[in-house]
């Protein structure tokens, strides 16, 4: 199931970056699908359908590219770069594959089936308030609640969510840039690139070039692993680099919405291995390293989340998890401050 969920996956992300037969075909339901997202937003933006302001500034951080860019890193960088300015942030999101309807606070005990891998992620690596919930207002008005002391919230997704009124909002794209351009289903994008923003960064591999179409004022944002930790005993690090003249073969899997971005890194480390890409979210029900002949497998913090829930992987000792940092230009975070500060805090 996995392996085909991975393979539709591969085919329809290389339809997407380019306009070939499968792309133009459905190119008239992307025109139809570009058509509603137009009349949602003119019902908002005439009023016709009510937007929520919060007492504090809210931060977007989203993508209009179809799966992840990598918007995990960005907001735990952007959380930490605001606590260091001085401000108090708390992070809402959808939480994929969480259970709960109403909104739910990310506790320490809390569980990837509870409240989503990415927001256990978040709340573990930022160590700052995380609420999931499917209303976004609702989920900000309920951290807020249980946390007054907040004086401003990321939104780890949401940018479609306009019903959320926002103060920044910032656009991640990587190197496939808006892949050929078009809509769902015909391309990869949820909204027309050219949807306007406050911020656009773009998660590139050192000395990427730019993407086309692209604006020339984007913020570079660089993804880096240095070292690995084992899964069955955090204690025990390794850096990446001495990994490559360990004997045995090494492996790597990613269960995110760019496998080749993780593998990337590890090749920047100098690490040769074979590629497992998993379909993003990947619920590690059924093991997918039991026939795999490696040594050494190395996975993504997202995936180390689930894989410490099961027994038969947590106490695996060919696991190693490989945490990534984003960098960025921190002017990025001071003009995120400059456009807060038209907003009264609470």
């Amino acid at each position: 199931m996995a392996s085909a969920r991975s393979t539709l996956e591969s085919t329809l992300n290389r339809a997407w970056l380019r306009r070939g037969l499968l792309a133009c075909a459905l190119w008239p339901l992307a025109r139809l699908f570009g058509a509603v997202l137009a009349l949602r937003r003119a019902l908002y933006r005439r009023g016709w359908l009510a937007s929520v302001r919060l007492p504090v500034p809210v931060i977007i951080v989203g993508n209009v590219f179809v799966g992840g860019t990598g918007k995990t890193p960005l907001t735990i960088w952007l959380v930490e770069a605001l606590r260091r300015a001085g401000r108090v942030p708390g992070v809402i999101s959808r939480g994929y594959g969480a259970s709960a309807e109403m909104p739910r606070l990310v506790l320490p005990d809390a569980t990837p089936q509870q409240v989503g891998d990415e927001p256990l992620l978040i709340a573990r690596r930022a160590q700052c308030p995380v609420m999931v919930g499917r209303d976004r207002v609702a989920a900000a008005q309920a951290l807020l609640s249980a946390h007054p002391e907040l004086d401003c919230i990321v939104s780890d997704d949401g940018l479609q969510h306009y019903r959320l009124a926002r103060d920044v909002e910032i656009v991640l794209f990587d190197g496939r840039g808006a892949g050929n351009g078009w809509l769902l289903p015909a391309g990869p994008l949820r909204e027309p690139a050219t949807r306007r923003r406050d911020f656009t960064v773009l998660n590139l591999a050192q000395g990427a070039d730019l993407p086309a179409a692209m604006p020339a004022d984007a913020y570079r944002m660089e993804l880096t692993g240095a070292v690995a930790q084992r899964l069955c005993d955090p204690a025990q690090q390794l850096p990446l680099r001495k990994l490559s003249v360990l004997p045995g073969k090494i492996a790597a899997a990613a269960g995110i919405g760019s496998p080749a971005r993780f593998f990337a890194t590890l090749h920047q480390a100098g690490l040769v291995f074979d590629e497992l890409p998993l379909p993003d979210h990947y619920d590690f029900a059924v093991n997918p390293f039991a026939d795999i002949g490696a040594d050494i497998i190395l996975i993504t913090e997202k995936d180390a989340v689930k894989c410490a829930l099961v027994t038969e992987l947590k106490h695996d000792p060919r696991l190693w998890v490989v945490p990534v940092t984003a960098h960025l230009d921190g002017a990025l975070v001071q003009r995120i401050l400059e456009k807060c500060r038209g907003h009264s805090t609470a």
